[in-house]
């Protein structure tokens, strides 16, 4: 059976990653296509208890360097009992973020810089690398913006304050708002950035063409 096709969503919180996997999933099954979204921190049992760490705003103190090998426990944790059986089922796998935003949020925000996040996914994803990365990279104050309005809305509704990054001082999100453009510089065959503050609707259908483009390249090798 051919290997699957591995779709991750990036940005910072607040950029409507969760709405466009939504969309790009519903887009996807309609057009016959087997599809299973994740999200990381979490997507497993596992998963959702490193999760609750690292975002919960009412967790202690985290030490970057702790902070950072929390966040690959999960992503192994993903890869061995999601996103591996996926993709060696045929199916396309669509991840809320990989390992872009540990380059960006711990490399760049917490300014433990690239090198030891890229050699670190080397060992323990074994290089394993998205076919097709969407980053969403609205202006930087619109993003932080809707991050913290939406914060204070899941929290209202559910109890749970998944905030802890949210409670960065803008000086931080700046940094990882700039890592996230020099990886797209870096990476641009792989990552695809839609940048402005765009509607939903815009969003998506940048998105549809980006996944349409590289599904009939794929098809054409």
């Amino acid at each position: 059976m051919p290997r699957g096709f591995f779709i991750t969503l990036e940005g910072l919180d607040g950029s409507g990653k969760t709405t466009q996997i939504k969309r790009l999933a519903s887009w996807l099954i309609n057009r016959g296509h087997e599809v299973v979204t994740t999200r990381q921190p979490g997507g497993t049992e596992t998963g959702d208890k490193i999760r609750a760490v690292i975002l919960d705003a009412k967790s202690g103190p985290l030490a970057a360097m702790a902070e950072m090998a929390l966040m690959f426990a999960d992503r192994a944790q993903a890869i061995d009992e999601v996103i591996r059986p996926g993709l060696a089922a045929g199916k396309i796998v669509v991840c809320d973020r990989f390992t872009d935003s540990t380059e960006a949020y711990q490399g760049g925000g917490r300014e433990i810089g690239s090198e030891i996040v890229l050699e670190l996914h080397r060992l323990i994803c074994e290089g394993l690398q998205p076919d097709l990365t969407l980053l969403l990279l609205p202006s930087f104050g619109a993003s932080l913006k809707r991050a913290r309005r939406r914060n204070d809305r899941v929290e209202a509704q559910t109890g749970r304050n998944e905030g802890r990054f949210e409670q960065e001082q803008d000086e931080f999100y700046l940094r990882v708002w700039q890592k996230y453009r020099a990886i797209a510089e870096r990476e641009s065959e792989r990552v695809v950035l839609i940048e402005g503050d765009l509607s939903i609707e815009e969003v998506h259908e940048q998105i549809v063409e980006a996944v349409s483009s590289r599904l009939m390249t794929r098809r054409g090798e």
